[in-house]
């Protein structure tokens, strides 16, 4: 099953809005995936900086001088805004490598959901209304988005596990379906020393776009080689520092529905998703083609 939402606003005056209009949509697909939900959320750049979001079950003991500990070992001043058992850690750009090693040192059992100058990822076991209210979620604005509900098939209910997932700097992927080779590529990208830390099969697919992309590819380039290479059904949607993409396999099987208007292009699992974005009546309206690329950015 698995439920997806993505949001691109092209009308600055619904930034604001981004996060209550992503939560509300992904709420509405609860039903197509109950057990974990998480949404990437695409702010401004933070100027001069970058930002690591990270994750810990031990949140209280994880994140007591985090900042302070972090700053030291790479010389420069770092700053940390917790939310739940997620925090964003500011660090000086140019910095986010050294710091990702030494957070590997300082605090082992720390997960990164995200690195970059624009994008936040947050995640959590637990229905989508819940984790948005963890999260306040409805309270964020940005200028793109996406969002996941899972359930759960090839891999446990985890944190780690749930949807959407990070393997390079301000690349984010939300996926629908199964993949069939995925241990082949995990192997292989590994081997490429592209991150990857979880079994999920949803994690290889979004590796395998970032060594794309780090061997030349563009986006919409990357996303074409993965019909060809990706065996299985699948819903991709992607997000980036300027942009968000969508495909599906080429028999395209799993449900997907797109909506565009002079103010955002939305996408939805199913049409429900969509229906109370503003100017929905007169939207253009259409499910996305098999083996086809889809690609806005700013």
């Amino acid at each position: 099953m698995c439920g997806i939402v993505g949001l691109f606003l092209k009308d600055k005056s619904l930034e604001p809005k981004l996060g209550a209009m992503l939560t509300e949509m992904l709420i509405t697909m609860t039903d197509r995936g109950p057990d974990s939900a998480g949404i990437a959320i695409y702010g401004k750049d933070s100027g001069g900086s970058s930002k690591l979001t990270v994750q810990s079950d031990q949140a209280d003991e994880d994140f007591d001088a985090l900042a302070d500990d972090l700053g030291a070992a790479i010389g420069e001043y770092v700053s940390l805004k917790r939310n739940d058992t997620h925090a964003i850690l500011e660090i000086p750009q140019g910095k986010l490598e050294e710091a990702r090693t030494a957070l590997e040192e300082l605090r082992p059992g720390m997960r990164v959901m995200s690195a970059g100058d624009a994008i936040e990822i947050y995640k959590e076991v637990g229905l989508p209304n819940d984790v948005a209210n963890r999260f306040n979620l409805s309270n964020m604005g940005g200028t793109h988005g996406i969002g996941h509900t899972r359930m759960a098939t090839e891999s446990a209910v985890t944190t780690e596990g749930a949807h959407p997932f990070s393997t390079g700097d301000d690349q984010c992927l939300v996926h629908n379906g199964s993949l069939s080779n995925h241990n082949s590529w995990r192997r292989k990208l590994m081997r490429e020393g592209v991150r990857i830390e979880s079994m999920n099969d949803t994690e290889v697919g979004a590796a395998y776009l970032t060594w794309k992309m780090q061997k030349g590819s563009t986006l919409g380039e990357a996303l074409e080689s993965s019909i060809d290479d990706l065996d299985g059904f699948f819903t991709f949607v992607v997000g980036t520092k300027d942009g968000f993409g969508v495909v599906r396999d080429p028999i395209a099987c799993k449900p997907a529905v797109m909506a565009e208007t002079d103010q955002y292009v939305a996408f939805g699992s199913e049409y429900r998703a969509l229906v109370n974005l503003p100017g929905i009546v007169e939207a253009r309206v259409w499910e996305p083609e098999p083996a086809t690329v889809y690609f806005w950015n700013h």
